[in-house]
C-alpha cells in the first residue's frame, strides 16, 4: 500500500519507515524536520500541502505520527500545539477521506490519561490505567490536543466510515526524563518496563499491526505498553511494598539489580494495562521487564535504547 506517515524524522518515524518498507508497503515520509526516511518537508498544518500530496500519490493509509510532545511546552505556545496536533489531525482526516483512503492510525498518548492527582500519586493503591479509564482530564496542552485529535478521528469514523485506530503509546523516548532525575536513566527506564514503557521497536510494530487490523476494527482505541506481569489485586501493595510484589514475580530482581548499582522502584502508583491491543489485535510487546531481567543475568547489552544526548531533529534542522 502508499502510506503517507508523518513524522518520518522522528525517533518513532526511523523506526517505522524501514519496517513498512520490510512489510511491502511504500511509505511517503512527511515531516517538518529533513531526514533520511522523510521524502518531503512540510507541517501537516498546511492545510494545501497536506491536499497535494493526497492528490498526487492517492494513499491507501495513513499513519500520523506527527506531534509536538510534552518537551515542546517549553519552546512553543499553546496556539503551535493547537495548530500541530489538532490542525494537522484535522487536516489529514479531512483528506483521507476525500481521497478514499482505506485505514488511518494516530500516533496518541497514555499522557493524556495522567490528571494532576495520578501524577502526584495521591491515591492509596496503583491506579489501573486501560482504555475505559476516565474521565480524562489532561493536565497540559500536549495532552489536551492529543485528547481533541482523538476526538476528531473517532468523529470522522462516525461521520464517514474510515476506518481508525488510535494507539496511546507508553514512554519509549531515548533521552533522559525531563521531570524526574532520582535515578540514573537506564535505571528508570528498566524499572518502567513493569507498568509504563515500550521499545520504539514494539511501538513501530504495534503501529504496523494497527494498519493492517483497521479495516477489521472499524474503530478502535488501544493503550500500548510492555505488558505488565502485575494484576489489578496486587495495586494497594505496589503502592506501599513495590519491592516485595516484584520479588514475588522475579525473585532474583533485587540481586540482578544490586550487582548494577540500581534500585527497584519503592512504590508504584501507576500501571498501564495493554490487555486489550492483545485480544483485538493480536498485538504483544517482545520486550518486557522479564527480558531487561534476562540481559541483566546473562550480561548483554540492554534491550531499550538510553540515549542521553538525544535531541529531537526539530532542534537540530
Amino acid at each position: 500500500m502508499q502510506i503517507l506517515l508523518t513524522g518520518s524524522s522522528g525517533w518513532l518515524g526511523r523506526f517505522l519507515s524501514p519496517l513498512l518498507r520490510q512489510a511491502g508497503h511504500v511509505p511517503l515520509g512527511l515531516d517538518v524536520a529533513p531526514g533520511p526516511h522523510t521524502d518531503v518537508v512540510g507541517s501537516v498544518a498546511d492545510a494545501p500541502l497536506v491536499r497535494r500530496l493526497f492528490a498526487d500519490h492517492r494513499f491507501d493509509g495513513v499513519i500520523h505520527a506527527a506531534a509536538l510532545h510534552k518537551p515542546d511546552i517549553a519552546r512553543y505556545p499553546r496556539q503551535a500545539f493547537v495548530d500541530v496536533n489538532v490542525t494537522g489531525t484535522l487536516n489529514l482526516l479531512e483528506a483521507a477521506v476525500a481521497h478514499g483512503a482505506s485505514r488511518f492510525v494516530f500516533t496518541s498518548t497514555t499522557s493524556l490519561m495522567i490528571t494532576q492527582a495520578i501524577r502526584a500519586e495521591t491515591a492509596p493503591a496503583a491506579v489501573w490505567l486501560d482504555e475505559t479509564s476516565g474521565p480524562l482530564q489532561p493536565r497540559n496542552i500536549y495532552g489536551v490536543t492529543k485528547r481533541t485529535a482523538e476526538e476528531l478521528a473517532r468523529l470522522f469514523h462516525a461521520d464517514h466510515g474510515l476506518p481508525v485506530i488510535v494507539l496511546r503509546t507508553a514512554r519509549f523516548f531515548p533521552e533522559e526524563d525531563d521531570t524526574h532525575d532520582h535515578l540514573a536513566g537506564e535505571n528508570m527506564k528498566a524499572n518502567e518496563f513493569l507498568h509504563r514503557r515500550l521499545t520504539v521497536e514494539d511501538c513501530a510494530r504495534a503501529h504496523l499491526a494497527a494498519l493492517e487490523k483497521a479495516p477489521a476494527i472499524g474503530f478502535g482505541l488501544y493503550v500500548v505498553s510492555a505488558p505488565t506481569p502485575f494484576d489489578r489485586a496486587e495495586a494497594a501493595r505496589l503502592k506501599t511494598d513495590a519491592p516485595a510484589v516484584i520479588a514475588r514475580h522475579f525473585p532474583d530482581a533485587a540481586r540482578l539489580y544490586a550487582a548494577r548499582g540500581w534500585s527497584l522502584p519503592a512504590s508504584i502508583g501507576r500501571v498501564y494495562d495493554a490487555a486489550a491491543i492483545e485480544r483485538d489485535l493480536g498485538f504483544r510487546c517482545r520486550t518486557d521487564f522479564a527480558a531487561v531481567l534476562a540481559a541483566l543475568r546473562a550480561n548483554r547489552p540492554l534491550p531499550f535504547a538510553h540515549d542521553p544526548a538525544y535531541t529531537s531533529p526539530m532542534l537540530r534542522s
